[in-house]
């Protein structure tokens, strides 16, 4: 996770620097190829709109053309812009492995509900601790808007939270975060097909997007797929599309035995009399008969 404060320098105390607003959004969710990024955006109340939307056109990162959200990122990142002065931001990327892992655990399922609310609450902790005066938090919603709010508003008690869907759309700060989120996501899967050869001259990547319903994702897989390990950590193992080339296509199937050392006991088996050899009435059997003291 990285953070990047353009704000003046913070004071020791939070509550007496800039009252700011927060925004947090993600890119990358549903692909089955690459990471989820998670970003923030923070910057006073009193010019979210005019800066954000006004100045510099801010929107839902879905709706502007990549080259608009690379330019909106080269500014943010330029010392001396009024965005880079004025604003703050901060990524957290969950690499595919990461997101693997925790599906797929052996005992309790970490859901990427769980680690989506986990990142944003390690954000927007980073930001307070960098001493920004967040006042309002504004979050795209994850699952029911209600439950995702309640969860954050236990984190973050004294900071006005709202969680709604289409925040992205509604909120400044919102949409700044799903461009900084957006554009890294998209470097990133840049750098990862550059690093497989798989970049074209002209920047084309050659798995598309890496959303199951483009055809160049689906495609790159099938030729790409390995019989027993599959793909890289590129991908994700547990999305549907995944499991459906090894289980359907020509995936070796694996059967794992279960470790047997045959010393496992049942708790009961502490508790019965050393003496087998004693009778036992049909009475006793059925509503039990005392252990003894040898059984202890």
């Amino acid at each position: 996770m990285s953070l990047r404060d353009g704000l003046p320098s913070s004071p020791a105390d939070p509550a007496s620097a800039v009252p700011c607003c927060l925004g947090v959004d993600e890119a990358g969710r549903g692909p089955v190829l690459g990471p989820m990024v998670y970003g923030v955006f923070f910057l006073p109340l009193t010019m979210s709109d005019s800066l954000l939307r006004d100045t510099h056109h801010f929107d839902d990162s879905k709706v502007l053309k990549a080259a608009v959200r690379s330019d909106l990122m080269r500014t943010l990142c330029t010392p001396g812009s009024d965005l880079h002065n004025e604003c703050g931001w901060a990524i957290k990327a969950l690499s595919a492995r990461d997101i693997t892992a925790g599906m797929l655990h052996p005992t309790t399922t970490y859901n990427l509900n769980a680690q989506a609310l986990d990142a944003t609450v390690d954000l927007i902790k980073a930001a307070y601790a960098a001493g920004v005066n967040v006042q309002e938090i504004y979050v795209d919603t994850v699952g029911p808007p209600a439950s995702h709010q309640a969860k954050l508003q236990r984190f973050f008690p004294t900071a006005k939270i709202t969680v709604t869907k289409k925040a992205d759309s509604l909120f400044a700060c919102v949409s700044a975060a799903s461009v900084c989120a957006k554009v890294t996501r998209d470097a990133t899967l840049e750098v990862l097909s550059e690093a497989k050869g798989e970049l074209s001259k002209d920047g084309i990547m050659g798995w598309g997007s890496g959303y199951s319903s483009d055809k160049r994702c689906t495609g790159w897989m099938k030729n790409n797929m390995h019989p027993l390990f599959g793909w890289g950590h590129e991908c994700r193992f547990d999305w549907g599309t995944s499991k459906d080339m090894l289980d359907k296509s020509n995936g070796v199937k694996v059967e794992w035995p279960l470790d047997d050392d045959g010393e496992t006991s049942r708790v009961t088996d502490f508790f019965t009399s050393a003496d087998k050899d004693k009778e036992s009435s049909e009475l006793g059997n059925w509503f039990g008969t005392p252990a003894g003291l040898e059984a202890f």
